[in-house]
């Protein structure tokens, strides 16, 4: 298990969330756990309705927890999007943004969402056999955070150089943690 923090990208507003962790963990070679923790004003942030869980499109456009897991070797990789209203999608990818497909193999599940007046937490799992050979996942951790006023706030585990002003998750750059399979007993 790793804990990760999330930065705001540096050329957009930071919006109204003071701290974005990731607690990540991978207890079997196909399975992660992720554990999002967002601490600041959570009662300005447009936080998406409750909806009965199921695969939906574009929740990148509103609040939404992200994940971008790839194998190690080869260019394929596999994306989560994760909102607190329950909705969910996981995406496999050829190589950058190619070949995009909505994944038939992987499993998600999600394990609550909690708000206080100062923290939000939503914890989730996938089980994604298509990853299972993969000795090291190298990941990229991201969250789209809309505020009420309608500015939204893009974290991540780094940010790539060459882009000033786009976010840009998908960008191999930003998958800079690795978490290990774990060896057998």
């Amino acid at each position: 298990m790793a804990e990760f923090e999330l930065i705001p990208h540096p050329a957009l507003p930071r919006g109204p969330l003071n701290r974005v962790t990731v607690t990540a963990e991978r207890p079997s070679r196909d399975l992660l756990t992720l554990h999002y923790h967002v601490a600041g004003a959570i009662d300005a942030v447009l936080w998406p309705v409750p909806i009965a869980p199921a695969f939906t499109d574009n929740l990148w456009q509103h609040s939404c927890f992200e994940a971008f897991i790839a194998p190690g070797a080869g260019d394929d990789y596999t994306e989560l999007n994760a909102s607190p209203s329950g909705g969910w999608a996981i995406y496999e990818f050829d190589g950058y943004r190619d070949g995009m497909r909505n994944s038939q193999t992987a499993q998600y599940e999600n394990e609550g969402w909690r708000m206080a007046p100062d923290a939000a937490e939503l914890t989730v799992s996938l089980t994604l056999p298509l990853l299972a050979d993969g000795t090291v996942w190298q990941v990229g951790l991201t969250a789209v955070i809309e505020a009420k006023d309608g500015t939204k706030s893009f974290w991540a585990l780094t940010h790539p150089t060459d882009t000033s002003e786009i976010p840009d998750f998908h960008n191999r750059d930003c998958f800079t943690a690795e978490l290990a399979a774990p060896t057998a007993a």
